[in-house]
């Protein structure tokens, strides 16, 4: 056995079963990662400095073939389900066995990282891969320690990523050949048959999911957060599509983070050292901040290159729409380091409704922000997947279901104590349709999204007067700095009123439909801020 890197770290790796391996390169800078890369044909570099890499078969996560093994510790705390999916914990053992039986006489790569930014909630990972690649992402994604700190690495945690092992269902448990298994016993993710790296980013978020709150009670939140030169944080929730990276990234504002933060008494921190971007048909002009994020260092999937040349053709989505880049954080200039703000003062839960029935500002109360964080709403429209023909309703829980070991309500209750704690103020954002649904109405423009969001933050709408939506019972302002008042009651934007009145009833319907599943945990408090409608059936 060969080691790079750090000699004597056999013993290491020989604690979690993994031995005889024919190289293990410890802890290697990003120069020589992307070196290894190269020699073993993983990617290629292109001309901004990036690695450029493809994923294999899977370019996304695969939700289904996602479990977490049930034993003692998580038998009743778990939220079981579709999303939680239960795996036998002598299955995995056996499985697991497996894998480094497959690491014995190959090349890994091994990365000492942590995650959270706040020193008390630190959690030290050891990053186990097959792939070079897969490595500069966990560099990339994580946050990195000191050389000094690495000396006398203690991991809590072990990610164990081999894409090359294929399962075999029958015997081992799985749905198909790829997985990815969180034991929180053994403290141990387990990969397999897939090489695209959200899942080992994605699997240490489920995991501090589980522990935040469970065990900590720190609120752990899918969203972005940025600060202003005044220390007043601002967070962003949103699922894809409704401008959560884009309304973050403010030049007047400093990112704490683009994607997972804990929240504790008057602190936010991020969970990561780097950002995980979607970059299709990413240009300059739209996202000068990714744009000049991706450089020597960054890793880039899935992506092509414009013919004859090295340059990235972030149209091109023959290989998938989920093109991506993973830098690290400090690649955005106006990053914060370390990742770390204080004093709450703004939320805003980011919509896209292509109905155009909901207001482009309302402010919540506890109960409603409650409400609309375990909806986490969105719509769907026409070419956005295959069979979308017209807007659809989109649901995830705390808007970011499919990473949520515990019930939803955990969390909502978690947000409703914060909101009592830092008389913080939420607003729920309609980035999506005024005068009409999708097909009829249009977009709501930019800038003056990006105005409402300024009033909120700088305290502009804090004594104008507001009217209340009568179906959805939002707080609705009357006015708001450079946006045309006639676009904040969104009835009013509708030439055909009772057309909006039907619209607007039939999606609460839907709101009430989706939060059934929740409900008997729910408080009643979040149960009163639901719309007021009737649901058939």
């Amino acid at each position: 056995m060969i080691f790079t890197g750090n000699e004597g770290k056999n013993q290491e790796l020989g604690k979690i079963g993994i031995k005889n391996v024919k190289k293990a390169y410890w802890n290697l800078t990003p120069a020589e990662l992307v070196e290894r890369a190269i020699l073993t044909n993983e990617g290629q570099l292109a001309d901004n400095g990036s690695l450029a890499a493809d994923t294999g078969k899977f370019t996304g996560r695969s939700p289904k073939d996602r479990f977490i093994v049930e034993d003692d510790l998580t038998r009743d705390s778990v939220w079981w389900g579709d999303i939680n999916i239960k795996f036998d914990a002598d299955k995995f053992d056996a499985l697991y066995n497996k894998v480094v039986a497959h690491l014995a006489d190959q090349e890994v790569y091994v990365r000492d990282s942590y995650a959270c930014a706040m020193d008390e909630y630190r959690l030290k990972l050891r990053v186990i891969t097959e792939s070079a690649y897969q490595n500069i992402f966990a560099n990339n994604l994580f946050l990195r320690p000191t050389a000094e700190e690495k000396a006398s690495w203690d991991p809590e945690w072990h990610i164990v990523a081999a894409p090359s092992f294929m399962a075999n269902p029958e015997v081992d448990g799985t749905r198909q050949a790829n997985f990815a298994i969180l034991n929180f016993t053994k403290k141990v993710i387990l990969i397999g048959g897939t090489g695209y790296t959200g899942e080992i980013k994605k699997g240490i978020f489920s995991v501090l999911n589980f522990i935040l709150p469970h065990q900590k009670q720190v609120l752990s939140m899918h969203c972005s957060a940025n600060l202003g030169k005044d220390g007043d944080t601002a967070i962003f929730f949103g699922l894809s599509g409704t401008g959560k990276t884009t309304l973050s990234a403010d030049p007047n504002r400093n990112l704490i983070g683009d994607d997972e933060h804990g929240w504790i008494g008057n602190t936010v921190f991020n969970f990561e050292g780097g950002c995980y971007a979607k970059v299709i048909d990413l240009t300059e002009k739209k996202e000068p901040e990714i744009f000049r994020a991706i450089k020597f260092g960054a890793l880039v999937e899935n992506v092509r290159f414009v013919d004859g040349t090295r340059t990235v053709d972030y149209t091109d989505c023959s290989v998938t729409e989920n093109t991506r880049a993973a830098y690290p954080i400090n690649h955005i200039e106006n990053a914060v380091e370390p990742s770390i703000g204080h004093n709450p003062k703004n939320i805003f839960m980011l919509t896209a409704d292509a109905f155009g029935t909901l207001p482009p500002i309302s402010k919540l109360t506890k109960g409603q922000a409650m409400f609309h964080f375990i909806s986490g709403y969105t719509a769907k429209v026409a070419g956005t997947e295959e069979g979308v023909t017209e807007p659809q309703p989109a649901f995830s829980a705390c808007f970011g279901a499919p990473f949520l070991p515990l019930h939803p309500t955990k969390y909502a209750d978690m947000l409703g104590q914060k909101m009592d704690e830092t008389n913080v103020n939420v607003w729920l954002i309609n980035t999506g349709w005024t005068g009409g649904p999708y097909g009829v109405g249009k977009r709501m423009d930019l800038p003056y999204t990006r105005a409402m969001i300024n009033a909120a933050l700088s305290g502009d709408l804090d004594n104008v007067d507001y009217e209340t939506d009568p179906i959805f019972g939002l707080q609705m302002p009357k006015e708001c700095p450079n946006v045309p008042s006639n676009l904040l009651n969104p009835r009013n934007t509708w030439s055909d009123k009772e057309a909006y009145d039907r619209k607007a009833s039939d999606l609460a319907a839907k709101f009430n439909k989706n939060f059934a599943k929740y409900a008997e945990a729910a408080s009643d408090e979040i149960k009163a801020a639901a719309p007021k409608v009737v649901v058939e059936g």
